[in-house]
């Protein structure tokens, strides 16, 4: 775990009818020992799987069940713990919760307090494979995120019904990470801060497509690492091979760079810093077939390409003053190419990487970075790319609160 955001925190953990729910024993004792009061609330089907009694000693709090209980301060549990708790996570989400949660039901004390409560919500989903891919539960997934709340996982691996597949709750250990992750500090508290990530697709017919290998990865842990330093985080994502952060609660997901351009443009009024980490094409089909093209007889294809917009440019364009950082990906010549962007683009500082080879930044989990202004540069890694994410935001924050600063002395 990074730093620990979670001591003395107040933690509400809901537990549904699920076989995972033995999980949250272990959920439970990490975070007390993480210095977290912890509070259960259990659905009726959930004491199938796990016994209250449990709950109660490794939590040292009563688990609540019912919506109106006599001990609770008015006898109204759902009010009391709603004001009660920092977070909420729900520890398996069975799909029927799921459902129940994303059409506003309360017909539980733990659905209820999910609708009366103003701290942030996170779901650890756990069902069967084939009822996760269902397009209803997807449908209800996809709406909880639109409303903020944050999805962690599931997990992939054997199943308790004997099959495999995504559907596993993540281990005790990830929800702790991740609910530390939604704790942070405060270098942009307050700040609007608007990250692109992911590749592009660009069409040449309705199966095939020019993209890149971009993981999203960089770009998802620059996301979280934002949100946790107290910033208002939009993320604008291309394809990418990343589960989304649960840490982020305002997203958009796009394909292609003219898409991700018209998503930045209708998102960037209100921002006040871009970071534009997004694999883009640069080019794309100038025109794109309707139908399946067809292997010809010839050994060589011939196609025309037109430049792509370039999104960070645009953006600068757009909002002169707006605090921005570009990413620039080279083979060759990293920091003078780094510099040419620096000052093509009017960006405020540029993030350089090399891709490609052995050691490229595409698809790895560590990255090194060379920060370029126009002081100078600086490097941060080569580390994980969480750790550089983290070290990005804080070298970010400096020189954008300096920038801030300046321009309000004038």
């Amino acid at each position: 775990m990074q730093t620990n955001q979670l001591n003395g925190k107040r933690i509400l953990i809901g537990v549904t009818g699920g076989i995972a729910a033995y999980r949250t024993a272990e959920l439970v004792r990490r975070l007390r020992d993480a210095g977290v009061d912890v509070r259960v609330v259990m659905t009726a089907n959930a004491e199938a799987f796990i016994s209250s009694l449990t709950l109660q000693a490794l939590s040292g709090n009563p688990v609540r069940t019912e919506t109106f209980d006599e001990a609770a301060e008015a006898g109204m549990s759902h009010i009391e713990l709603a004001r009660w708790a920092d977070a909420v996570m729900v520890a398996p989400a069975t799909a029927g919760f799921i459902a129940r949660l994303a059409n506003g039901l309360a017909d539980d004390l733990l659905t209820t307090l999910c609708l009366a409560t103003e701290a942030p919500i996170a779901i650890a989903p756990a069902m069967n494979r084939v009822m996760w891919a269902s397009p209803a539960t997807q449908d209800n997934v996809a709406r909880l995120i639109t409303r903020g709340v944050a999805i962690s996982g599931p997990g992939e691996g054997d199943q308790a019904c004997g099959e495999v597949g995504p559907g596993r709750m993540l281990q005790p250990e990830d929800l702790v990470e991740q609910l530390n992750d939604m704790f942070g500090t405060s270098l942009l508290s307050g700040v609007r801060l608007l990250v692109t990530a992911g590749s592009t697709w660009e069409a040449i017919d309705p199966v095939r497509g020019i993209t890149n290998r971009s993981s999203g990865k960089m770009g998802y842990a620059i996301a979280d690492a934002a949100v946790r330093a107290g910033a208002d985080v939009t993320l604008v994502s291309g394809p990418a091979s990343e589960p989304l952060p649960a840490s982020v609660r305002k997203f958009r997901q796009v394909t292609s760079a003219r898409d991700m351009l018209h998503t930045v443009m209708d998102e960037i009024d209100g921002q006040d810093l871009f970071v534009s980490v997004a694999a883009v094409a640069d080019y794309r089909p100038s025109s794109v077939s309707k139908r399946k093209l067809k292997k010809q007889n010839d050994d060589v294809l011939h196609m025309e390409f037109i430049k792509n917009p370039d999104i960070l440019a645009e953006v600068k364009k757009q909002k002169p003053g707006i605090f921005s950082v570009g990413f620039a990906a080279e083979t060759d010549n990293l920091v003078s190419e780094g510099r040419k962007k620096l000052l093509a683009k009017r960006a405020d500082l540029i993030a350089a990487n090399f891709v490609g080879g052995d050691f490229g930044a595409i698809g790895s989990d560590s990255n090194v970075l060379e920060l370029i202004d126009r002081s100078g540069v600086t490097r941060i890694g080569p580390a994980l790319k969480s750790t550089i994410a983290e070290q990005l935001i804080e070298e970010i924050s400096v020189r954008f609160h300096a920038q801030s600063t300046l321009q309000n002395t004038r």
